[in-house]
């Protein structure tokens, strides 16, 4: 890309920021008080992570989070998204607080706001204290009202500074491949399990609305990370494999939080797993659909979807992602250091979408997580020079500004990420970051696409 290639604008207060989570950035796992949480044990599993690298030291944040500040205000972000790591507030996932992990995220927090960066708090990105799945974690109901328990003690100390709160983190993640594909913690294969803790989510989510509400926070809503599911043809057979894909990873999630009802297409996606099942109680399709501030979504790339069998012939033992459909590869284009398909247009086909679809009851958007995992390489000058990301960005923040142009109301975009850190399953193996992290030494460099993105954000400034 040249440095002559015009910058995407965006409206006056739009929202720039970059995210980060927990258990990915702030090692100091068994300090201050903080109880292990479900992915300290997958990650200490032999052969689950690669490498078997975990999230015990990562980006050391939790130690130097003033330094992390300092490179938001170089940056030149209006706002921070971090994520609140419940086994720092409770250690079992009940009972009274540690006053010593809530002091932390109250420095952070007093950190931001003197640097003049808007706080976005992250109820939940996937780090469940070990204690609740021993009980059945997300599975089970009870885990959902500790959620809104540990909302309300963390929302009473926080409430006053931070004004954006996010319930959830991709719950489709937590649920299926947590729960079935099993590549997440807690590394289970289910079908029915999977399926409840995705429901069971949704009460969670709901029940930290009611605290967040109570506590009088400005705003508050739930990142998804919903897929752009295009059929591989044009056939029946294909289409009905996307909508069942569709099913899986964005209806699940939408059609109970926007429009009051669980999908039409359930059963065939399903089947006998979701039928006749007891986890739904009367009164949760309304607790899940409270109405919300925004909606955040996280996208990175499109799946081309076709017709399959079912991978487990019995019933019995078919997990809940086993849906008759299968991920083509994206033909012609270029793919990240993830493999995944770089696809910008897509983008805004996603977000039109979902404003086509809810129409009213979508709340405005934030994009609380974009980017993209390339080869990344120190130069002989020291330097991190990443054009392909600088380029992912700049067509994704252009195709981002077409959705808007379409009608789609977008109020902020946070990159992911603003640090080089533990990529879950990945280890440290693929980096994220417009910061690059040296896991030897922890120094932090701040790469190409990091100064592209100060440019951008400055631009909107004059």
């Amino acid at each position: 890309m040249s440095d002559q290639t015009p910058l995407p604008v965006f409206p006056p207060g739009f929202v720039f920021g970059a995210a980060t989570a927990s258990y990915q950035i702030e090692g100091a796992a068994n300090e201050d008080g903080r109880g292990p949480s479900i992915w300290d044990t997958y990650s200490h599993t032999p052969g689950r992570t690669d490498g078997g690298d975990t999230g015990d030291v990562a980006c050391d944040h939790y130690h130097r989070y003033p330094e992390d500040v300092a490179l938001l205000r170089d940056l030149g972000v209006d706002s921070y998204r971090f994520s609140i790591a419940w086994p720092r507030i409770q250690p079992t996932g009940q009972g009274p607080a540690e006053q010593k992990g809530l002091d932390f995220y109250s420095r952070l927090v007093d950190e931001l706001l003197e640097a003049g960066i808007e706080p976005a708090a992250t109820l939940y990105h996937w780090d469940l204290p070990q204690a609740l799945e021993d009980k059945g974690g997300w599975r089970v109901r009870e885990t959902a009202e500790r959620f809104g328990e540990y909302t309300a003690i963390v929302a009473e100390h926080l409430a006053d500074r931070v004004p954006r709160w996010i319930t959830l983190n991709e719950p489709w993640c937590s649920a299926f491949l947590g729960y079935s594909v099993g590549r997440h913690a807690p590394g289970a294969q289910e079908g029915t399990g999977a399926l409840a803790a995705a429901h069971h989510l949704l009460v969670g989510h709901g029940l930290a609305m009611k605290a967040l509400r109570a506590a009088g926070v400005r705003e508050a809503g739930i990142t998804l990370n919903p897929d752009w599911n295009v059929a591989a043809t044009d056939s029946a057979a294909d289409r009905a494999a996307a909508l069942r894909a569709d099913t899986q990873h964005n209806l699940v999630w939408t059609d109970p939080l926007f429009a009051g009802r669980y999908p039409a297409s359930e059963e065939d996606t399903w089947g006998e797993l979701i039928t006749g099942q007891d986890f739904r109680r009367e009164g949760d399709l309304e607790l899940i659909g409270q109405p919300l501030d925004f909606l955040g979504v996280n996208y990175y790339r499109p799946t081309l979807v076709a017709d399959a069998p079912h991978r487990e012939p019995d019933p019995a033992l078919r997990v809940a992602t086993d849906n008759r459909y299968a991920e083509r590869p994206w033909p012609d284009v270029r793919r990240t250091a993830m493999g995944w398909p770089v696809v910008p247009e897509t983008f805004t086909e996603l977000l039109t979408d979902l404003k086509a679809r809810y129409g009213d009851a979508l709340p405005p958007i934030h994009i609380t997580e974009n980017g993209t995992a390339e080869h990344d390489e120190v130069s002989a000058d020291g330097a991190v020079h990443d054009p392909d990301r600088v380029t992912y960005l700049h067509d994704h923040l252009t195709a981002l500004r077409a959705a808007m142009d379409a009608g789609v109301d977008v109020r902020g975009y946070y990159v992911w990420s603003l640090l080089d850190n533990f990529e879950w399953a990945l280890g440290y193996a693929k980096r994220f970051g417009i910061v690059r992290v040296d896991y030897d030494t922890l120094e932090r460099t701040p790469k190409d696409s990091f100064h592209w993105y100060r440019k951008l954000i400055a631009a909107h400034r004059g």
